[in-house]
């Protein structure tokens, strides 16, 4: 900073400049110390223009093996571990945990959630798996193995998606704020805002953790986010348009929302709500830009 001006520079050059300005403004009249200013502000704004963000870099796609889904499916959690897909689905009357073979989509196990929940995330602990619901303020715990509830679970707030780390389940609520909450209690450790160049990113939905990175699809896009944990900022996109055909999405709700890996053979799945495919992808990174 400029002797507590606060116009920011990082040339020598520019500090020379603005300390022979500072210099003859000890011995000069009001009009040359306007004058002054006049010439060092077009430096601050042009420093602040040099340190504008760079487009936050876009990954494509190529789908590299398709598997079957259920369109009766309402995808609202989506998890992949020791072989299976598991998954949450919604809608009140509708919603259920399933654990499906990936090359024929059989259900081999499933257990229906009460008629007046609305299913959201999903994510494996231990032993365990957890679900929680969309505005019941309840969550349930199960025996993966079998699929019994074994506890439940209470929280303020919407339920939306939900992915973990080594220590913490890390949830999504539709806003641009993830929590990072202790699996003990589910209370709250830490929350993140989650921003791309600076501006919030809003309807954060269902979640993964891959390499150190959360992946969150965003409700009614067909991006999904990829997030620092430390700093809550998007490191770039993934763009999934064209993945489905329109024409096989059964109306307006039926989006983009499930995202899996398989960590043990680097593979990365991700479907969509009522989508009669689940698409193993692999990352195209952007093109260099050339001058």
């Amino acid at each position: 900073m400029i002797l507590g001006l606060g116009l920011p520079f990082q040339s020598p050059s520019v500090l020379l400049r603005a300390q022979v300005i500072l210099k003859d403004m000890r011995r000069t009249p009001l009009a040359n110390l306007l004058l002054a200013f006049s010439l060092l502000l077009p430096i601050s704004f042009a420093t602040a223009c040099s340190k504008a963000q760079s487009p936050t870099p876009v990954y494509g796609y190529t789908v590299v093996a398709t598997f079957p889904h259920s369109t009766s499916s309402y995808t609202e959690g989506f998890f992949y571990l020791n072989g299976k897909f598991y998954e949450g689905t919604g809608l009140k009357g509708h919603s259920q945990v399933l654990v499906t073979d990936p090359a024929t989509g059989r259900v081999l196990q499933h257990v229906d959630l009460p008629p007046e929940y609305f299913g959201e995330g999903i994510i494996n602990w231990g032993p365990n798996l957890y679900e929680w619901t969309w505005q019941s303020h309840i969550g349930f715990v199960y025996d993966r193995a079998t699929l019994r509830r074994i506890a439940t679970f209470h929280y303020s707030g919407e339920g939306w998606g939900m992915t973990r780390d080594a220590t913490n389940i890390i949830t999504s609520d539709g806003s641009a704020t993830l929590r990072f909450r202790d699996p003990r209690d589910f209370h709250t450790v830490r929350s993140l805002l989650v921003t791309d160049q600076g501006e919030p990113v809003t309807e954060l939905n269902e979640l993964e953790y891959i390499h150190g990175e959360i992946y969150a699809n965003v409700w009614h896009t067909n991006r999904i986010a990829r997030i620092s944990p430390g700093n809550g900022r998007v490191l770039s996109w993934i763009d999934l348009t064209g993945i489905l055909p329109s024409v096989e999405r059964l109306d307006a709700e039926a989006v983009l929302n499930g995202i899996a890996y398989d960590a043990q053979h680097d593979r990365l799945f991700v479907t969509g709500k009522e989508w009669p495919t689940i698409f193993q992808i692999k990352l195209v990174p952007p093109a260099r830009r050339t001058r």
